[in-house]
């Protein structure tokens, strides 16, 4: 078994020199026209197709495939209604409650602490679930105890007048409850059973406590005793545990646990892989301000039931969505005659006019491209179509509402089109149509497909035709993708192996490669994370890159294949891996832990 894995981390060493080998040539124009011209064999075509429209090949994938042959194959990933999804990822899923919950859900069920102050003032109700509720009111007795006497113990008295007159001077401030310490709830012997023994064995003690005592000893339990416990606690615990630790940190802990099993479980791969990268393309950042409540179904209600539809469809999806709407501050953009906010919370509050942050993005970035022929006074005008389109609320959670009174109602002129006076919300849905239907924007969106699925620099008749069928189809995405899988430059030399994978493609394929059990998915998120790709988190609009060049660098490379190594050795936390497939050639695709394709698509 030495052998193998030393032979597979040669294998990945191997591979980081091909593919420098491989980005030299490619600089040669002559070369790679004549590379994407060049057929690669029928095996070859199988692995092709695996590796650029999934996360990887798992074993027994492979003969899958050659079974029902390649284009059958992918005809039927292009319509993911109709492949039965694996009932191990529904499991996994099952406690991840807050992906199926709407956005004003979460801030009532997963609240931040200044939520919890309006709960405890009586400005918003607790969650409606009892054990949720429950957990959160020993979070607020946790929190009483910590601030000690500056709160002291809360009055029922105190605490109804607060939420009668929560703004009303002298009322009295909402008091929090303290939480009674560990030794009030365990006995002693119960608390050396819980510090004594194999961390699997506290687990297993502990889970045979009444459910109420288990409750009360999370929230008393010192951090460091309640962490040990979560690799080895049942899925159930560990979402106590995690509730514990931060109600809110939970929606970011779902989002990203659920991107690592998706990509590696789903039987709808394609489908997953376009999900990430719609995503990237319409990029939304999780940890500003309210988006992190909202993300949640800008991904869910947003882009995953658009991805392989009309691309003018998804567009006004994103622009109506309260996510991107609140990232680049188009909720708070208004006319020049808007009036003036009352009370305004803050200077910039009151200062508010023209915002020209979505206006810009979605003329250089989702649409036409950077090069795509508009002008700054391009972007301003889109920027006056799109104000008084804004957020209810954005900080509870709040849906996409159109204010008449914040919008400028003067004409506008946006790429050549002139958008006449009085036309409210629709001035940006005109807006909408005229980028939609631009030829730059069919050849845009082409490119950054063709980017992701073929090559870094895709030859330019590849994207025409594309674009073409683009227009034709008036933005139909399956029939671009349709037209790209069909493509000879999708099964060329020039294609085959060419790209570097994401940290996210890299973790997921090694996983998937070696047909690992995800446990919990943390630890791979953090991977992913330490590979330069925290998920949900590029705080630019740009999304993260397709291009090989943004992951080959000598740490990131180094970091991939101890990644590599520790997975051979079953030591990544977490996931469950039989050793003796963790450098064993797949029998149908000839894939490795160290292979190529651990690095390159």
């Amino acid at each position: 078994m030495h052998g193998k894995r030393t032979w597979a981390l040669a294998m990945v060493s191997g591979s980081i020199c091909l593919f420098g080998f491989a980005a030299y040539a490619a600089k040669n124009g002559t070369a790679q026209a004549r590379q994407f011209l060049q057929q690669i064999s029928s095996q070859e075509k199988i692995q092709q197709a695996l590796n650029r429209l999934t996360f990887g090949p798992r074993p027994g994938d492979a003969a899958q495939v050659r079974a029902m042959g390649v284009k059958k194959w992918i005809e039927l990933q292009l319509h993911p209604d109709q492949i039965p999804e694996n009932p191990v990822l529904a499991e996994k899923l099952k406690y991840l409650d807050s992906l199926t919950m709407t956005s004003d859900q979460l801030v009532r069920n997963y609240p931040a602490p200044q939520i919890v102050r309006q709960m405890v003032a009586g400005q918003l109700p607790f969650p409606t679930d009892p054990e949720r509720q429950a957990m959160i009111r020993k979070l607020v007795a946790r929190a009483g105890q910590k601030q000690g006497g500056q709160a002291g113990a809360a009055s029922p008295d105190n605490s109804a007048n607060a939420a009668a007159n929560p703004g009303k001077p002298g009322a009295a401030k909402p008091a929090l409850p303290s939480r009674p310490p560990l030794a009030e709830i365990l006995t002693a012997d119960q608390i050396r059973s819980l510090r004594r023994g194999t961390p699997p064995e506290r687990v297993t003690f502990f889970e045979s406590l009444p459910r109420e005592t288990q409750d009360q000893a999370i929230v008393a339990m010192p951090p460091q005793m309640r962490l040990g416990m979560f690799p080895f606690a049942s899925p159930d615990l560990r979402r106590r545990i995690l509730l514990t630790n931060g109600p809110a940190q939970v929606i970011a802990r779902d989002l990203t646990d659920a991107k690592i099993l998706r990509a590696v479980y789903s039987n709808r791969q394609l489908d997953e892989v376009l999900v990430d990268f719609w995503y990237n393309h319409f990029n939304v950042y999780l940890d500003k301000g309210a988006d992190r409540y909202l993300v949640t179904s800008y991904e869910r209600d947003v882009i995953r039931p658009h991805v392989l539809g009309k691309f003018r469809d998804l567009l006004e999806a994103t622009a109506k969505s309260p996510a991107m709407l609140f990232y680049l501050d188009n909720w708070q953009s208004v006319g020049p005659d808007a009036p003036r906010p009352r009370n305004p919370a803050n200077a910039k509050q009151a200062r508010r006019g023209l915002n020209e942050n979505y206006g810009r993005e979605l003329l250089e970035l989702h649409t036409l491209g950077v090069d795509g022929g508009y002008t700054q006074k391009d972007v301003t005008e889109v920027a006056r179509c799109f104000t008084g389109w804004t957020i209810n609320q954005p900080q509870r959670g709040g849906k996409f509402v159109f204010n008449p009174r914040l919008h400028d109602n003067g004409s506008k002129t946006v790429l050549g089109v002139e958008i006449p006076a009085g036309g409210g919300e629709s001035d940006g849905e005109k807006v909408l149509d005229i980028v939609a239907h631009h030829p730059s924007t069919a050849r845009f969106i082409s490119l950054e497909l063709a980017r992701r699925f073929v090559a870094d620099e895709p030859l330019a008749a590849l994207v025409n035709r594309m674009a073409a069928t683009f227009t034709r189809t008036d933005g139909d995405i399956r029939e671009v993708l349709r037209a790209m899988f069909n493509s000879r430059e999708f099964w060329s030399v020039g294609a085959y192996r060419s790209k570097m994978k994401s940290p996210l493609d890299m973790v997921a394929s090694a996983v998937r490669a070696v047909d690992g059990d995800v446990d919990f998915a943390f630890p791979l998120v953090n991977q992913v994370a330490q590979l330069g790709e925290p998920l949900y988190r590029k705080q630019e609009p740009t999304g993260y890159s397709d291009s090989s060049e943004e992951w080959l660098n000598t740490a990131g490379l180094l970091a991939r294949m101890n990644f590599a190594l520790q997975l051979s050795h079953n030591k990544v936390p977490g996931v469950k891996v039989e050793t003796a497939n963790a450098a064993k050639p797949d029998d149908q695709a000839g894939i490795t832990l160290g292979s190529p394709e651990f690095q390159k698509h």
